[in-house]
């Protein structure tokens, strides 16, 4: 998957502030821009496995939801 990321630099502690635009509330920091970007993957990742289990959460309570696996 392909996101498209905000990098900025922060001026008033130093160092670069990322974050993901399609994922609300997935920011990460670094000292670098490498660190801030390596930083902001491993931060998409633990966004996306949370909502993933929200909606697993979710719908286990539906009676009419089912949850089926594909490889994609």
């Amino acid at each position: 998957m392909r996101f498209k990321i905000i990098l900025e630099e922060d001026e008033e502690v130093g160092g670069y502030i990322a974050s993901c635009s399609g994922l609300p509330g997935c920011v990460s920091q670094g000292d670098t821009v490498e660190e801030a970007l390596d930083n902001i993957k491993e931060a998409i990742q633990v966004c996306l496995e949370s909502l993933a289990e929200d909606e697993m959460k979710t719908c286990m309570i539906k009676p009419s939801c089912k949850i089926i696996e594909v490889i994609a």
